[in-house]
């Protein structure tokens, strides 16, 4: 059994909506509580008081007529005011005023006069609690100082049973309360949270489904802060990962296409190889020279199909790294670009003889080589001029931890739309018909030797990129 089925079978109470039903019964029940407390407390007291009340009045009636108040009417007043006997102080004269048989002994003292919140709840629930009938003395102070206290003797049943009526009452109402205070709060809660998390819920189920259909991506459209903002996230994320997939798939679809040519384009060099190798052994000087530059290309050519082919199943192959004269990679370079001769756009070398780096002869060439051409591109695209269109420069040097080789022209710069994605495969084109995966196969092979490729300047007097490669195995800081 899955955890979401597990889950849906737990019922309604683990849902939101349940618990939060539930949290709110019960914090309303507690609230309830906290008033029933002191509440019957208060009518305890109130009780008492009451009947002190109605005892001092029975007194006032047997001290004004004291002879004409006969046995019985004394018997009756005493029955009206639910009390065995009353005592009252005054001037210092403590005087039982009525009095009649107990059935039995005073169980417990309870003096109003100076009794606190704490003691008056105490002895609340302690009558609550104890089912047996007692008989309890109460003291307090006669009303419109009618003497100095006034003291009865009575029955704590009646008491008990008036408190357990209230306390039925109290509780009833606070459940009727807490009920119909959950239920529309339930209701709100229904319509403000759970609801539209509903909503963000189900787009995300649809959104799973096929993330790939920008229908799909959820619209913003929360009334509350919290979950407005939730929705624009997820708007991003939903938009950001459809955008991504679309340009996998076109990768997907890229590497099959360049896959299939390259298989063809391999077999075609090959062909070509065998011809350039029969050429090799020319009587011709001019042919003997161009021979092994011809076969050096179409053998990187073949080489570079195999990897693209090998590239389609995988990733780009480790480099092999080894020394490499960095002059006379620069050197093939300008050759191989056509920069080697007079011409419009000229390359200039500033590499010393001496200077060798570690890296992948082959790889390094193709980074240049990309380099190199899109600075002939750029300024091409810049239109005619006085003199020369402008100049390529290829200059190197090194530090104690890195080799670094510049790549600098005097095109016109790269607009502001490619240098915000220059890295990146189908957004970094920065020339009409270019389709902006150059320098990003670029950046991933210098990435592979453990050093980056960044661009150090791009402006009107043209552009600049710097490739920094670790002498030490590792990336570099």
């Amino acid at each position: 059994m899955t955890k979401d089925v597990a889950v849906r079978r737990s019922g309604f109470l683990n849902t939101l909506s349940g618990r939060f039903l539930l949290l709110t019964v019960a914090f309303v029940m507690l609230a309830e509580v906290l008033i029933f407390v002191p509440s019957i407390a208060r009518f305890r007291a109130d009780f008492l008081t009451m009947r002190l009340e109605k005892a001092q009045i029975a007194s006032l009636a047997q001290l004004a007529a004291e002879d004409m108040v006969s046995p019985a009417l004394q018997k009756e007043l005493l029955a009206n005011a639910e009390v065995y006997n009353v005592v009252l102080r005054r001037n210092e004269v403590r005087q039982l005023v009525l009095s009649s048989p107990l059935p039995t002994p005073i169980s417990n003292t309870f003096d109003l006069r100076e009794a606190g919140p704490w003691e008056l709840i105490r002895d609340a629930f302690g009558c609550l609690f104890d089912p047996q009938e007692q008989i309890i003395r109460v003291i307090g102070y006669p009303v419109q100082s009618a003497g100095l206290l006034i003291e009865i003797t009575m029955d704590s049943a009646p008491m008990r049973t008036a408190m357990l009526d209230y306390g039925g009452r109290i509780l009833l109402l606070s459940a009727l309360i807490s009920g119909v205070t959950a239920f529309f709060l339930f209701l709100a809660v229904q319509r403000l949270i759970v609801l539209p998390i509903r909503r963000v819920v189900n787009h995300m189920k649809a959104y799973a489904e096929a993330p790939e259909d920008a229908r799909r991506v959820i619209a913003p459209t929360a009334s509350v802060v919290e979950l407005r903002d939730a929705e624009e996230a997820m708007h991003a994320m939903q938009t950001q990962l459809t955008g991504s997939l679309r340009q996998k798939e076109r990768l997907a679809q890229l590497g099959g296409a360049v896959a299939k040519i390259s298989h063809d384009l391999r077999n075609i060099l090959t062909t070509a190889q065998l011809f350039a190798d029969r050429i090799e052994g020319s009587a011709d000087p001019m042919v003997a020279r161009a021979a092994p530059k011809l076969v050096s290309s179409i053998a990187r050519a073949v080489s570079l199909c195999e990897s693209t082919l090998a590239f389609g199943k995988a990733e780009e192959s480790a480099p092999q790294l080894r020394d490499i004269p960095l002059a006379m990679l620069a050197e093939d370079v300008a050759e191989g670009e056509g920069l080697a001769g007079e011409g419009n756009v000229t390359c200039l070398i500033e590499v010393p003889e001496s200077l060798s780096v570690r890296g992948d002869y082959d790889q390094l060439f193709r980074v240049l080589s990309n380099l190199v051409r899109n600075a002939r591109q750029a300024i091409e695209a810049a239109g005619p001029g006085d003199g020369h269109e402008g100049s390529i420069e290829i200059s190197a040097g090194e530090t104690a931890a890195e080799w670094w080789i510049r790549v600098g022209d005097t095109g016109p710069g790269l607009p502001e739309r490619a240098r915000e994605h220059l890295f990146e495969a189908f957004q970094g084109g920065a020339r009409k018909g270019g389709i902006g995966l150059g320098l990003a196969i670029a950046a991933e092979l210098i990435r592979g030797h453990g050093g980056r490729l960044e661009l150090a300047r791009s402006d009107a007097d043209g552009t600049e990129f710097v490739i920094h490669l670790p002498k030490a195995i590792g990336p570099t800081p």
